[in-house]
This record gives C-alpha cells, structure tokens and sequence, in this order.
C-alpha cells in the first residue's frame, strides 16, 4: 500500500513540475498541428486586400486535383485516364460554384501554326463538353487554345504525348459585380466549416448488423 502511495504521489510531482514548465504555452498547444485558425486569418487578409482569394482557390485547385490531362496524336477524343482525371476536376468545379474555369488547349510542335492552334482548339472544347455533360453550366466555363509552338512543356520537334494536353485553371468569378467579394469569398469559407463539421456516417460493424438482423 506504502508502494502504491509513494508511486502516486512520484507522479503526480512530475506532473506537475511539467504543467509548471508549460506555463507559457497556449492551452490545447499540444493538439494544434499549425494549422488551426488558418481559414478564419486567410478570410481576414482577403477581406483586407492582403491577399486575393481567386488566386488563392487557384492554388488549391491545382494542389488537389491533377489540372492536366494529355491526348493521342493528332486527336481530341478523351482517354479513358483523362475522363477519370475530368471527373476529379469536375467533382471539385461543383464545389465551387462562386468560380469560372478557363480551359487551355496545346498541340506538340508537328505540324504548323495553324493546324495546331485548331486542334488545341477542338481539345478544350472535348473538355468543356464533358463538363457540361455531368452538368456543370458552360456559362462558367471557357475554352481557350495555345498550340504547342508557344508553350511546350518539352521542346521537341518529334511527336511528344506531353505537349498535347489541355491545362483547366481557376480564371474568376462567376457573375462578379464590380467592387468588393460582394460575400462570395466568405460564402466559400462558411461552406468549408459547415462541411467540416459534420461527422461522418459510419457503415454499420459487423456487431451492430448482428445486432439489427436480430442474431
């Protein structure tokens, strides 16, 4: 019993000893992996110019999710791996319905000017259309072209799969009013807390099926 007193009372001095070491840092540090705070601060640089929240969700739309994909040559129909890459885009894109999409067409460097500048044309066209097919609104949408003469990724003058593509970016916001964000931003952010909030919905376990059937 002694043993078990000394040993309580050993913890609960180095525990405090800690606490006391601790005193300067915040309440809850220990959990906060850095990032806690981060939506409301980026809100209120925006709000003040700091910073600027299409360039920002530009960003974020190129870090998670592939913004590119390629074709076969002298082609624009879609692959099956760029269709699967169109659907992350557009699953993100219905996100976001505050923003509008520019989607840029490129073609390798066989071929001339002119022909390439179509065939990037009709490339960006494929992408927009499939959009629409999975009903996101071509009014947020823009198909745009630069052939492969004017930004290759690799300067080659032999056919090179990763210069005819087409690159979908973040170009403004759908229906902007002249002025401030006018909410759009901040509509943006409340959305992300709500999402945030929600707890997912678990599948039942195997005990609790068990359970609902009656076994």
């Amino acid at each position: 019993m002694r043993g078990h007193m000394r040993t309580l009372l050993t913890l609960t001095s180095v525990l405090a000893l800690a606490a006391c070491g601790d005193m300067s840092r915040e309440l809850g540090a220990e959990v906060d992996s850095g990032t806690f705070g981060n939506a409301t601060m980026n809100n209120s640089l925006v709000q003040m110019g700091a910073i600027d929240a299409q360039n920002m969700l530009a960003q974020r739309f190129a870090q998670e999710v592939p913004s590119t994909i390629t074709f076969p040559f002298n082609s624009s129909e879609l692959t099956a791996e760029a269709r699967a890459v169109l659907d992350q885009q557009a699953g993100w894109i219905r996100q976001f319905p505050e923003l509008r999409f520019s989607v840029y067409g490129h073609a390798d460097l066989v071929g001339g000017n002119t022909y390439n500048k179509a065939l990037g044309k009709r490339r960006a066209q494929a992408v927009v259309s499939y959009f629409a097919a999975r009903g996101i609104s071509t009014s947020r949408l823009e198909a745009l072209v630069s052939f492969g003469e004017t930004q290759p990724v690799v300067y080659t003058q032999n056919p090179e799969e990763r210069n005819r593509r087409t690159v979908t970016q973040v170009s403004g916001w759908s229906n902007r009013k002249s002025g401030p964000l006018d909410g759009k931003y901040a509509a943006v952010v409340y959305r992300e807390y709500i999402k945030s909030a929600i707890m997912p919905v678990n599948p039942p376990t195997e005990v609790n099926q068990l359970v609902i059937n009656g076994n």
